[in-house]
């Protein structure tokens, strides 16, 4: 049912069935439908658009920016803080958390408009036979039956079954990511030919870039290509992060410890130290301050916000926050093949004529660049075999080239506008002018060649033609050789046919024929006898002049890298070694997907590299696949048919450029720049956060641990607390915001892209990060208890030897930072004491903190403090040092052990 308005056309193989029939069992008219017939199919199918999907209010999303165990956190503390009496506290706190929100509705509030995008790509208007006459109705009520012209530059309405095509041309990248138009014809073609090989079919969405068409409307709207890519994405759904998920285990796991501790602290305070419920209350709300990071949260977040915005310096937008520390988990990237591991610009590699292979230089439409044979550099006369092939190259095309800002762009076919840039590059870019076109044939998929008629300035003329090479063959007899005509060498060409299409190359053939000075008109009859073949031409659509060294680095990082496209074999395979991705010839095609059991398709998807003429549902199952083998996996792409393996893979990145709108709106990241070189620097950005991070957690763990463990051994004494909840509070605010934040903006460490993919499954907590966290714990412990001591044995007030032992806590969390830094690596270095400019300005604002909370007479007042002597504070700042010193030896023990162990 479409829109409860009656049955739909059974999906049907319609590409196999002949045009006659198509239109006998669709009740279809050369004349097309009256205008009736139309008014009733459009009641029975229902309108062609694509059905809409309610999406979520912008209230429903802000709201659910709450829905993280991270947020709850951050609302738990604010709900201790305003417990405790400090409303500023609380009030800072819930700015976080709101702040935190907006971010995640900004950054992900796009996503839901993946449909909408893909709706739009069926254009408003269409051109069909009603009543038997030409008219311009709106796209969306076009139905089964009708017949719908098709011209250069339209866009085609609905799926159709072709009935006529004369040098039809259509581009289906955004549907198959094949690389250049595809010839369309009315014959029928086999049951089992994939999307990219139904010749007798033009589909939704796909754009005309040549010739003129007629076809019956087969399918509308959600029945559709088109229509099942968008059904295919409804289904799809988005994985969580690594981060999230082990953030989310791990906050359950810590707040599950805090809050045991808090029930056995608060018995055991009352029953076995005599505490009053109030006091035991209090200490363990003290407790609970002390444990839960609650600056954690909130400084993970402006993390990953950092990586946004340095990725966004490499031309990586990021739209979703959690997708920048995910590419650093990322051990897959499947990239599309056209216009992100290629140019998507057909460029003519091979010239082979009778005598010579040429090879010729240079990348994309741009003339710039060099004939060679056999390696050294030649240059191409007027007159000779090359400079012929040369001329006829810009005579017997249609298209043109310009240069832009952006770079040269071709008007017409890419494979014609790489035939221009290469007799530019032969020094025969101005003869369109010395030659006047008299006449032409056009290319028609019957005859499959193109033949121009050209007169001279002398008024002689000739005919030139181009097409696939063995029609050209079957027309000629002889051979154009350094010494002029000579007998056809037949058995040869088709030996160089066949070598350029084995390297993935697409092969046009070249003839021409002396034509009478009075010749004013071009037939094929006249054709067909001597013609003079002038030789073959190679042209693909090559890789990115940084590709080949962005997948040398992310192997070298451990990460694999899959091509994935709609493309032939042979030229995936040909892109494949270009790239190092493939030593031999071992390429999956999507007909070897189709009935594989899920265990045998996640053994194929993680030992193949390259994957041709695959659909969007191919490219999803093998995500998904690679994902079933615990793969965190990256997708590019930028079409239409990558939208569903875009949204469900971990990170998906679209082309900025080149990319459809469905894309970006389905992907995490978009590239500006179409680059897969881009992804790698992403990749490691995403290192570099995850690293960042980890540091953070590193250094504000033993923060929180040892502040709780004060807390936990003055009970356990029965001591008056060293530091009250409400100085833990302000240490925790100041110290988190100040000094943990300084964390997100480390450069990247060396050798970051030289060690494996973390594994997804991984602990977020290391065991030398556990072993971290228990030895800096028990340190703070030893100084908080040290300093407390020291200070009531001189004497001093309970008041003033808190203050010092806030103090202590907080010079100690200074220098700590200093150490934490560089986990692996000495920090006492100039570069580890200077530090970064973050870290100075955090560590003068902490600094300003502590001499207001210490000395300031209102601070005193709001956090029960006491001025403290000016030896006293040498004496704190020389027990930062030495905790310093302490954990700087035992980074050389334990390198020296594990060298040992080595």
């Amino acid at each position: 049912m479409v829109n409860g308005k009656g049955p739909t056309p059974p999906r049907r193989d319609w590409h196999a069935m002949s045009a006659d029939d198509v239109s006998a069992e669709l009740a279809s008219r050369h004349l097309g439908l009256t205008t009736a017939e139309a008014a009733e199919r459009l009641e029975v199918y229902g309108p062609n658009r694509l059905p809409e999907t309610r999406g979520r209010s912008a209230l429903v999303r802000f709201f659910s920016q709450f829905a993280n165990v991270l947020i709850y956190v951050l609302l738990a503390s604010a709900i201790v803080a305003a417990f405790l009496g400090e409303l500023v506290d609380a009030a800072v706190i819930l700015a976080v958390v709101i702040a935190n929100a907006v971010i995640g509705f900004i950054q992900e509030g796009r996503a839901e408009r993946a449909l909408d995008a893909i709706r739009a790509m069926i254009m408003p208007g269409a051109t069909v036979m009603r009543d038997g006459h030409r008219v311009t109705v709106d796209a969306d009520t076009v139905v089964p039956g009708d017949i719908v012209l098709l011209e250069a530059g339209d866009r085609t309405p609905a799926d159709l079954r072709l009935v006529k095509a004369r040098n039809l041309r259509i581009e289906e990248a955004v549907l198959t990511g094949e690389s250049v138009p595809v010839d369309k014809g009315v014959e029928a073609v086999d049951a089992s030919a994939v999307l990219g090989d139904r010749r007798s079919m033009a589909y939704s969405g796909t754009l005309v870039v040549a010739g003129q068409g007629a076809g019956v409307v087969v399918a509308t709207g959600v029945e559709t290509e088109l229509g099942a890519i968008s059904t295919l994405l409804g289904t799809v759904e988005t994985l969580t992060t690594p981060l999230v998920r082990l953030m989310d285990r791990f906050a359950k796991q810590l707040t599950a410890a805090i809050l045991g501790v808090a029930v056995i602290g608060f018995a055991f305070a009352v029953l076995a130290r005599g505490y009053s419920v109030a006091d035991a209350l209090m200490a363990m709300v003290g407790l609970v301050v002390a444990a839960i990071p609650e600056g954690l949260p909130a400084v993970m977040t402006i993390t990953l916000a950092i990586g946004v915005q340095r990725m966004a310096r490499r031309n990586a937008i990021v739209r979703r926050l959690p997708a920048v520390e995910t590419l650093g988990a990322v051990s897959v990237i499947c990239s599309d093949k056209t216009g992100t591991l290629t140019r998507n610009e057909m460029t003519v590699r091979s010239v082979v004529t009778a005598d010579d292979r040429a090879e010729v230089t240079g990348v994309g439409y741009e003339p710039a660049g060099d004939f060679e044979v056999a390696g050294a550099r030649i240059e191409i006369a007027e007159g000779t075999v090359l400079g012929d092939i040369a001329l006829a190259a810009i005579l017997c095309n249609d298209a043109r080239l310009r240069s832009t800002d952006a770079g040269w762009l071709v008007e017409g076919d890419p494979m014609e506008g790489a035939l221009i840039s290469l007799a530019m590059k032969a020094g025969r870019g101005e003869d369109r002018e010395r030659f006047h076109r008299v006449d032409e044939i056009p290319f028609d998929s019957r005859h499959r060649y193109m033949a121009t008629l050209h007169t001279d300035q002398a008024g002689a003329a000739v005919v030139h033609i181009k097409g696939a090479p063995e029609r050209l063959l079957a027309m000629c007899t002889r051979q154009r050789g350094r010494g002029g005509s000579e007998p056809i060498d037949r058995q040869r060409w088709h030996e160089e046919i066949h070598r350029l299409a084995s390297e993935g190359q697409r092969v046009l053939g070249f003839g021409m024929k002396p034509a009478p000075a009075a010749a004013k008109d071009l037939a094929a009859d006249h054709l067909e006898s001597d013609v003079v073949f002038l030789g073959i031409v190679g042209m693909i659509d090559p890789p990115r002049a940084d590709a080949q060294d962005a997948v040398r680095e992310c192997l070298a990082a451990g990460i694999k890298v899959k091509m994935i496209t709609g493309d032939h074999a042979a030229t995936a395979s040909a892109i494949g070694r270009q790239l190092g991705l493939l030593d031999h010839d071992r390429v999956v095609t999507g007909a070897q997907l189709e009935d594989l059991e899920p265990a045998a398709l996640r053994d194929l998807a993680e030992h193949s590299a390259v994957f041709a003429r695959t659909s969007p549902e191919h490219k999803l199952r093998i995500v998904e696949a690679l994902q079933a083998g615990d793969a965190v996996v990256a997708m590019t792409g930028d079409g239409v048919n990558d939208a569903p393996a875009l949204k469900r893979a971990d990170v998906g990145v679209a082309m900025g450029r080149q990319g459809t709108e469905a894309a970006k709106e389905a992907a995490e990241m978009v590239l500006l720049d179409d680059n897969f070189a881009s992804i790698v620097a992403a990749v490691r950005e995403g290192r570099t956060v995850y690293d960042n991070i980890r540091k953070v957690i590193g250094w504000t763990l033993p923060t929180s641990i040892g502040e709780a463990l004060v807390i936990i051994a003055a009970i356990l004494a029965g001591l008056a607390l060293p530091v009250t909840p409400v100085q833990i509070l302000w240490i925790n605010m100041i110290t988190a915001v100040a000094l943990g934040l300084t964390l997100a903006f480390e450069p990247t460490e060396p050798g970051t892209m030289t060690r494996p993919p973390r594994s997804p499954s991984a602990a977020l907590l290391s065991p030398f990060l556990v072993w971290r966290v228990v030895l800096v714990s028990l340190l703070f412990v030893g100084g908080a208890f040290g300093m407390f001591f020291w200070a009531l044995d001189r004497g001093l007030d309970l008041t003033t030897a808190r203050t010092l032992v806030v103090n202590t806590l907080v010079v100690m969390e200074i220098f700590y930072l200093f150490s934490v830094r560089y986990l692996n690596m000495t920090s006492i270095t100039l570069r580890g004491i200077v530090g970064t400019p973050a870290v100075l300005i955090g560590v003068a604002g902490v600094v300003v903190g502590q001499f207001l909370f210490t000395y300031a007479p209102f601070m005193q007042a709001i956090f029960g403090t006491r001025s403290i002597a000016m030896v006293d504070g040498l004496i704190v700042i020389g027990i930062g040092i030495l905790l310093l010193v302490l954990l700087e030896i035992e980074k050389l023990l334990r390198r020296w052990f594990m060298r040992r162990l080595a």
